[in-house]
């Protein structure tokens, strides 16, 4: 059995895991669009106002983006991989030629695809219920390697803490720790003036950041300087990857 074989057959089986669990598929779409309804129809944005939400409601896009990119995989992933080791499954994968890193693989497709459709849910929404103005062009298409890198990511992100973690209640406790202050502290939701000057350069540190960055120079008005951000993300999305792939456990 080729490699391209061994990665399909484990993304057929991932993805009718996934679908099984029919609570974690609806929150993956009902989750954003809640935080759609809330920050967008409620709250709105008030670019001549006072208050958090003083950007024009384009500005937004990337961090509702962000909430399925972000803990959708790290969630998934390190369930994914808790349960198995509860389960001994690592040692029956261990007989067969499936390598680690083709295995983390096949969990990225089916998260890519999974978070792709949200992603396309959450865009639509954001133009339609907020009325945000996000000019398409081809440059827009760029919005999907970002979301492919951000996704492969995390995946690694949530490979290392379902090793790391003891339990998938471990995984969900230190997915929420890792993902809750990413969120809001990688210029998705605040914007950088709104907080202390020394906290800035911080936010450079978080893989979010350039995610988020991206994404919103790409959806903007001028439609530049995003290749940088897309640089390093993809550097970043390598490297986690790989040392994802390399905590996944052969045995229990």
């Amino acid at each position: 059995m080729t490699a391209l074989a061994r990665i399909r057959a484990e993304t057929l089986a991932a993805g009718r895991s996934f679908a099984r669990r029919r609570t974690a598929v609806f929150f993956t779409f009902f989750f954003p669009v809640i935080l759609i309804a809330i920050f967008g129809v409620l709250v709105q944005a008030r670019p001549t106002g006072g208050g958090l939400f003083t950007e024009p409601p384009r500005y937004y896009l990337p961090g509702y983006l962000a909430v399925v990119v972000l803990f959708t995989p790290l969630s998934r992933v390190g369930s994914t991989i808790s349960r198995h080791r509860e389960g001994n499954r690592f040692e029956k994968l261990a007989t067969t030629p499936l390598s680690r890193a083709e295995w983390l693989l096949a969990h990225v497709l089916v998260n890519v695809l999974v978070i792709g459709a949200a992603s396309l849910l959450i865009f639509a929404l954001v133009v339609l219920v907020t009325g945000a103005r996000v000019p398409l062009r081809v440059a827009t298409l760029a919005v999907v390697v970002f979301v492919v890198l951000a996704v492969a990511l995390f995946c690694g992100v949530g490979a290392i803490l379902g090793r790391v973690a003891g339990s998938q209640d471990g995984v969900v406790a230190a997915s929420n720790a890792i993902a809750l202050p990413l969120l809001f502290l990688s210029e998705t939701f605040v914007p950088p003036d709104l907080l202390p000057t020394w906290f800035r350069p911080v936010m450079s540190l978080s893989p979010l950041t350039y995610f988020s960055r991206g994404v919103r120079a790409i959806t903007g008005p001028g439609s530049a300087g995003w290749t940088g951000d897309l640089a390093v993300l993809a550097v970043l999305a390598l490297i986690v990857f790989v040392a994802g792939a390399a905590a996944i456990p052969r045995t229990d």
